[in-house]
């Protein structure tokens, strides 16, 4: 049955060819609802697409994950879709370990089969969250627009989220639609996480209290500052090959003074990102942002690996301290 889901999925991956024809294409499921639904959206558009696919599951190991493995094979015996498994030891249980642990396993599966995309069940839903996860840790707009169509996994290995338009509340309606087995994993309910408790207290709060449409407001938001960020940061990498003057430790002033501060902070942030051994924070990125227009010998303090910035004449220099 066509239903106008898949026309919409068949009509954005038409749009946005984030997901050639002909692709070799691995299918991460969790078993939860989004991903799901995704593999069943892929079985019916592949005649479409010529695609040849596998699925993909990642088992943490955790006591809480136990059957989802046997699941999602049922999945894949049902479908006739060949399955590929991973299973962590003794995984940190965190929500960063995961999730690093959950994409070298991606990578390490579509390098051993020859998959060139890698596909996820990641909704609007998904992206309003990110949103509002960076949002509350302080990420800049980079991070705000975190969640995107297609991202680079290795120079051979795209990652691609087909279902950014698709809320979680129509990935369930579809899979109830279809009489789709869903897992509920135990994990979602854990208000240990921070997501979790913005899916279940902030999200469903500002729905009710602000706007009901919340989610879609928040993805259109993450889409736009997605585009604009990566303009700033283009500009900013052309202005910091000129600033640089061909010296890893120098960052010519004049070059700089000029610029708005948003492509200041941006340069500076890229400079500091080859020179430190940690990514820079913000109070590290305006310190340097301020030696910028700063009378000669003005120095910031100490950065990680015992490195300052000091002004010598139209340069911002980086030096290292002796102690």
């Amino acid at each position: 049955m066509w239903t106008p889901l898949h026309a919409r999925v068949h009509q954005t991956l038409k749009d946005s060819l984030i997901l050639p024809y002909k692709s070799k294409i691995l299918i991460a499921v969790s078993g939860g609802q989004d991903s799901v639904c995704l593999l069943k959206l892929m079985i019916d558009l592949r005649s479409k697409w010529d695609w040849t696919m596998a699925i993909a599951h990642c088992d943490h190991g955790w006591a809480s994950d136990v059957g989802i493995a046997d699941h999602v094979r049922e999945l894949a015996h049902n479908w006739s879709i060949p399955l590929y498994l991973k299973v962590a030891k003794s995984m940190k249980e965190t929500e960063a370990a995961a999730r690093e642990w959950r994409y070298k396993s991606l990578i390490h599966i579509a390098e051993e089969n020859q998959f060139t995309e890698v596909v996820t069940g990641h909704t609007l839903s998904d992206r309003a969250e990110t949103l509002l996860y960076n949002l509350i840790r302080g990420a800049g707009s980079d991070g705000l627009g975190a969640l995107t169509w297609k991202r680079p996994l290795t120079n051979k290995i795209n990652l691609l989220r087909p279902l950014l338009k698709v809320s979680r509340a129509e990935t369930l309606e579809f899979c109830q639609q279809f009489n789709l087995p869903i897992w509920e994993d135990a994990v979602n309910a854990n208000l240990d996480y921070a997501r979790n408790r913005i899916r279940q207290e902030l999200l469903p709060y500002l729905k009710e209290k602000f706007n009901p449409n919340v989610e879609t407001t928040l993805s259109q938001t993450s889409e736009v500052l997605k585009v604009e960020s990566d303009y700033l940061e283009a500009e900013a990498n052309k202005i910091l090959e000129v600033a640089f003057n061909n010296n890893n430790s120098k960052l010519n002033r004049d070059v700089l003074k000029s610029i708005p501060l948003a492509l200041q902070r941006r340069v500076i942030r890229q400079f500091l990102q080859k020179i430190m051994i940690t990514k820079p924070n913000f109070e590290q990125i305006e310190a340097a942002v301020n030696l910028i227009n700063a009378p000669r010998r003005s120095r910031t303090s100490s950065f990680p690996g015992k490195i300052i910035l000091e002004v010598e004449e139209n340069y911002i220099v980086k030096k290292q301290l002796v102690i």
